[in-house]
């Protein structure tokens, strides 16, 4: 895993940059035209799905290291596919991005006292040395807020060459995943499938159940059929890289800590699209 350890910061903070450079402040003054739909999928995806993977982590009795997993999946904030897969599903785009934009950057606190609390339950103890929550916030920092911000500046200063690329960039985060997915497989090909078999049920269930949990939820709260779409999609499509960053930082190498991540970046695009498939033209 030491490649992917080096590599992780870097495609992370790519990502977090691609993600700065499709924001305004309009996507953040937004919350305050529309509260209560913001307030449905923050809360579903802040509260809600974070107790609900630590409901389900109880209920199947799943091993600690994967629990810890799961829970760091759970914790990390929604990723720019589920800004796409909304766009796709003819959803409440904009509520989309600004959840995205938001949790993404609370998520420098939301993440490490996520995890260090449920390793604290779990009674995971082989947390890397000197690694402390201020200073993974501290990480997260560095490679989450301060690239979505000069995304942010750079667009602000070039907003007409930034605005006609665009779908390039939101293209090239996909691929920067799914070249960081493809590493972490190959340097960990021998055991990756076995620790696979082991995550896949409780993310599957996870997913899918997070995702009708957050579209009853914005049935029930939100303003309309595509904020619920908005709602679940955000639920269901986490950032990956984020969690695995998370990982081995807080764990080191250690794949069976990332496996549940792998498992669940596998499941939430199959669930996704099939999810857009049944629910696009509903209105």
């Amino acid at each position: 895993m030491e490649i992917v350890t080096k590599i992780a910061p870097i495609i992370l903070a790519l990502i977090m940059l691609g993600l700065g450079l499709g924001l305004k402040i309009d996507d953040f003054t937004r919350i305050l035209k529309t509260p209560r739909d913001f307030f449905v999928g923050f809360f579903s995806q802040l509260i809600i799905l974070p107790l609900v993977a630590y409901l389900l982590i109880i209920i199947l009795k799943v091993p600690p290291e994967i629990a810890i997993g799961v829970m760091i999946i759970a914790a990390a904030p929604g990723g720019v596919t589920s800004n796409i897969l909304t766009k796709f599903a003819n959803g409440d785009v904009a509520l989309s991005i600004s959840l995205t934009a938001v949790i993404s950057l609370i998520s420098i606190i939301t993440v490490p006292l996520i995890i260090f609390t449920t390793a604290d339950l779990f009674g995971i103890t082989d947390v890397s040395q000197n690694i402390s929550m201020t200073g993974i916030a501290l990480k997260m920092f560095l490679v989450v807020t301060v690239p979505v911000i000069l995304g942010m500046i750079i667009r602000k200063f070039a907003e007409n060459f930034v605005n006609s690329k665009i779908q390039i960039f939101e293209k090239l985060n996909i691929i920067l995943f799914v070249i960081f997915f493809i590493a972490a497989f190959y340097e960990e090909r021998e055991n990756f499938i076995d620790f696979l078999m082991q995550a896949g049920f409780i993310t599957s269930v996870l997913n899918i159940t997070m995702m009708i949990v957050a579209y009853y939820l914005g049935k029930t709260f939100a303003s309309g059929v595509k904020q619920q779409k908005c709602i679940a999609l955000e639920c269901g499509l986490q950032n990956g890289t984020l969690a695995i960053f998370v990982s081995t930082q807080i764990f080191g190498t250690d794949i069976v800590y990332i496996t549940p991540t792998a498992a669940y970046a596998l499941i939430m695009y199959i669930t996704g699209f099939i999810f857009v498939f049944l629910l696009k033209n509903k209105v």
